[in-house]
């Protein structure tokens, strides 16, 4: 389609028809997309909150997809935002953009199989009682209610997708009714084959301009070859300071005694009891080790715990080998079984295999970390992971095809060059470099050399900024009088700070805690100072918890991990975020302890590179709750003195966005008086 109308046309049409004006960050994001696309060469760019960047690079994906006659896929993290793309941004500037193009444009969203419903398992789930039969009475009598729920919602609903059940049910029930790809029969055997939710939404995908789906779907389509997603050519990756941490969820493998169970059960419908009885005991033998096994990372597996994952292992091979090749037709029920339990016994085998191979390399050479968790009430799962997942992002991602990532956070300390490390890129290709092919000179060398090494993705990184004027609108303020953070929850005098803070404010506070401890004591001690409403994360769902708070200026919101993303309340409901201490990863998480031991055995900062990382961008998240409108005006106050005092603190700061900082008690406290209209005159 020669005629087609550049892409500063198409981006000011849809800006004047969705009652927009032009901002200079989304033009330059527009522009930066649409060269990188037509050059084939990836881009990294950060798009501060209020640019628009989602306009930015839909805009450029939909004059691509209909310029080369191909499909466009977008990823997000959350979906919050995959919901806000396909219900709300995409039709609207389809719709826009019409006037300007030869037709309208076409888009669908994509999930994985496991989130739509299944109506074979539908049909089986009554007498599917692998995992049931683990639980207690009250927990089946639940779950019989929602399996029932289920069966009318599937009447109802045309795309059987589990964020369209309003309210939702427990992972136990949806499991009852859905199947993930390894577990499906196919739909040319199945019986509800030409009913099929998820065949639906993968034909409607088909051919359409855009296609929107998730990390963790986008992780499994280019690590398990199965090609769930259209032919395409050019991914645009929306939250993108995520992907690592989807991508490594995906990668992640589990061991524990239910699976084992499960395994067990499924392959003695097809085999002799026997066979499967063993593999039953090996599944008792592994819970026997765990128990008496210390919960945490693993570096030498002792001869009893490897022992018994051997056992496991050998035990699911000789189940495998009982059910012997598929038998060719067969009837849909027997043919559903025979699936279920392969896609059981294999992933049980294939993750012990891979727990034992883990420790064959010397610890310095490792590619996975193992470790076991013990929680409370939950019965010990043993995991492996992979220490970094740079190499497949690299091979699997940016091999073949243009990817744009983007988000309000991706410098950190200042560089991109952070997170470009853990996405598998070597060193940015500048403009220059990028216009004569050639690779770009590292920034007075750096710790990347000298030059783009040979095989390395091409790409280049831009910073569009923000609308926002940070530091007239917002204050961070340090409270660097305080003691460090201990170990023993909330002091005294972190209390007395955070009242002080909220009665300054009015209520209109966001309080960011490092653990759901912490923001429950919070919540409990200061509920019998305050007369705000305090409303605490868990006692309803979040979604809930956010309504209330932005449609009450005197409420209060405390929380923890999820509260630090996705949060948007603009207005005066928010004006004041407080951060009870900087997010370090636990000193105990075996993953990042490993990737910090990983980077120091070969010469690199492991404190600097993972946990000071893992910090800084969580802070900037977390901050950026402060600022969502341009109108927006607020506090931050970080209660953790060690981001002044501390060497890394500057690292820290300078992830942040440039507000004005003080450290005084008396500066933050009249700031918030004066914008709550609570200013005491002066004598």
């Amino acid at each position: 389609m020669a005629d087609l109308p550049d892409v500063p046309t198409l981006l000011d049409t849809a800006v004047a028809a969705l009652g927009g004006s032009r901002r200079d960050g989304q033009s330059a994001m527009a522009a930066a997309v649409a060269d990188s696309v037509d050059r084939r060469e990836h881009l990294v760019v950060q798009a501060g909150t209020g640019t628009g960047k989602s306009l930015a690079y839909l805009v450029p994906a939909i004059r691509h997809a209909m310029e080369k006659d191909t499909s466009v896929v977008v990823s997000t993290a959350t979906i919050a935002l995959q919901n806000q793309l396909i219900e709300r941004d995409l039709p609207r500037l389809a719709e826009a953009l019409r006037p300007r193009l030869r037709r309208e444009p076409t888009f669908a969203v994509l999930k994985g199989r496991r989130n739509y419903l299944c109506r074979n398992r539908l049909h089986t789930a009554a007498d599917d009682s692998d995992e049931a039969e683990l639980f207690d009475p009250r927990q089946l009598s639940s779950l019989g209610k929602q399996v029932a729920r289920l069966h009318e919602w599937a009447e109802e609903t045309t795309t059987g997708d589990r964020d369209e059940l309003v309210p939702g049910v427990t992972d136990l029930a949806w499991r009852q009714v859905s199947v993930a790809a390894n577990e499906c029969m196919g739909a040319r055997i199945c019986p509800f084959g030409q009913e099929c939710f998820a065949e639906f939404a993968r034909e409607e995908a088909k051919g359409v301009d855009v296609v929107v789906t998730n990390h963790a779907m986008l992780s499994i389509d280019m690590t398990q070859g199965n090609h769930i997603l259209p032919e395409h050519d050019t991914i645009m990756i929306d939250e993108a300071h995520e992907l690592v941490d989807r991508a490594t969820s995906v990668a992640t493998g589990t061991l524990a005694e239910r699976t084992v169970t499960i395994a067990a059960k499924r392959a003695g419908r097809l085999i002799e009891p026997m066979v499967a009885e063993r593999l039953t005991e090996a599944g008792e033998g592994l819970a026997l080790m765990f128990a008496d096994a210390p919960e945490g990372r693993i570096d030498h597996i002792d001869e009893g715990l490897a022992g018994a994952v051997t056992v496991v292992r050998d035990a699911a091979a000789a189940c495998v080998t009982a059910i012997g090749p598929s038998p060719g037709e067969q009837e849909a029920e027997a043919a559903s079984e025979r699936r279920l339990a392969l896609a059981a016994l294999t992933e049980v085998h294939d993750t012990a295999v891979r727990v034992l191979e883990s420790f064959e390399p010397a610890l310095r050479d490792r590619t996975d970390v193992v470790w076991l968790t013990k929680a409370p009430g939950r019965r010990p799962v043993l995991s492996v992971a992979p220490l970094a997942v740079g190499g497949l992002l690299r091979e699997k991602l940016f091999g073949d095809r243009t990817v744009v990532l983007t988000s309000a956070t991706l410098t950190l300390g200042g560089s991109f060059s952070s997170l470009a490390r853990q996405w598998g890129l070597g060193r940015e290709v500048g403009l220059e470099e990028a216009e004569a092919g050639q690779a770009a000179p590292a920034e007075g060398g750096g710790e990347d050399g000298p030059h783009r090494a040979a095989g390395e993705p091409r790409w280049r990184a831009l910073d569009v900024g923000s609308p926002f004027d940070h530091a007239r609108s917002g204050i961070l303020y340090v409270a660097a009088h305080l003691p460090p953070p201990g170990r023993d929850g909330l002091s005294p005098a972190y209390l007395d700070e955070i009242t002080e803070l909220i009665e300054a404010a009015d209520g209109r506070t966001l309080g960011l805690f490092s653990s759901m401890r912490a923001a429950q004591q919070a919540a409990e001690e200061l509920r019998e100072r305050l007369d705000h409403p305090l409303l605490c994360q868990g006692e309803d769902s979040t979604g809930q918890l956010v309504r209330r708070f932005s449609e009450d200026e005197s409420a209060c919101l405390f929380g923890t991990l999820s509260l630090w993303q996705g949060v948007d309340v603009p207005g005066p409901s928010l004006s004041l975020v407080i951060v009870d201490r900087i997010p370090f990863p636990r000193p105990d998480d075996p993953l990042a302890s490993a990737r910090q031991r990983a980077v120091a055995a070969h010469g690199g900062n492991g404190f600097l590179s993972v946990a000071a990382t893992h910090a800084a961008l969580l802070l900037a998240q977390g901050t950026g709750r402060l600022l969502r409108s341009t109108d927006d005006r607020g506090v931050i106050a970080v209660l953790d003195p060690r981001l002044a005092t501390a060497r890394y603190g500057g690292f820290l700061r300078a992830s942040l966005p440039p507000y004005w900082g003080t450290t005084d008690p008396q500066v933050a406290r009249s700031a918030l008086r004066r914008l709550s209209g609570r200013a005491t005159p002066a004598a």
